[in-house]
């Protein structure tokens, strides 16, 4: 049994300092070129150099702004890591296809997992459909023949559903304690239960690197949990 590692790249530079967050919204929501003297995707670099001290392998899921540079698809290359599209304008099939493909089109071969950006309510970024809707993920996720999608939902003790070659894991255990019950689910339990069965542990790179503690965590469960990708 195995940890599967989901890495939603939300921000291109972060979110702080405040100018970090800055260019972080002027890259999400018009353009800003990526500069890694400005710290594009710093904290991702340090993640996935992490998983590479442990040999683990993740997901790792990027929108239009935060696509990977040249230096980084070489880590990602070197760390056998699976590029996924974090979709973000979900308004259609057809808009949901344009992602696909522009992802595809940008790392030169082809995506077949991915992740929805926001889990309803609000809206991240002036491209984005804030509406979080499952059921219409995975009718397109089959009808275009992908085989993973990683949900949004917070109960990591729901079980995954599979059709044929597709798989679809409902919920995570979000590592940032915003989005989990702490008493139910503490990072032990997370260790325990990965022991038993795969389960998603989803997490932000720049939340992860802001956070001391988080950070500890994260290293604490990748040196102890065998990683697993399944397509």
């Amino acid at each position: 049994m195995a940890v599967i590692i989901r890495i939603d790249v939300d921000r291109p530079y972060g979110k702080g300092p405040l100018v970090r967050h800055l260019l972080s919204r002027c890259g999400s929501d018009l353009y800003f070129p990526r500069v890694p003297a400005f710290g594009y995707l710093r904290e991702l670099d340090q993640m996935l150099r992490m998983l590479g001290e442990h040999d683990a392998r993740a997901y790792v899921f990027f929108r239009r702004c935060s696509l990977p540079n040249e230096r980084l698809r070489e880590v990602l290359d070197r760390g056998r890591h699976e590029i996924g599209l974090h979709l973000e304008n979900s308004r259609s099939f057809e808009t949901f296809q344009a992602e696909r493909r522009n992802l595809e089109n940008y790392i030169g071969q082809s995506v077949s997992s991915f992740s929805k950006h926001g889990s309803g309510g609000e809206k991240y970024g002036l491209r984005h459909y804030a509406p979080y809707e499952p059921d219409r993920y995975v009718e397109w996720a089959q009808k275009d023949d992908m085989r993973v999608f990683f949900g949004n939902l917070e109960d990591p003790t729901i079980e995954p559903r599979s059709t044929g070659r597709f798989s679809w894991f409902p919920s995570a255990f979000w590592l940032e304690p915003g989005w989990r019950d702490q008493q139910k689910f503490s990072v032990d339990w997370l260790l325990r239960r990965g022991k038993e069965t795969d389960i998603v542990l989803l997490v932000h790179p720049e939340n992860v690197f802001e956070d001391s503690e988080l950070t500890a965590d994260f290293r604490k469960i990748v040196s102890t949990l065998e990683s697993k990708i399944l397509s």
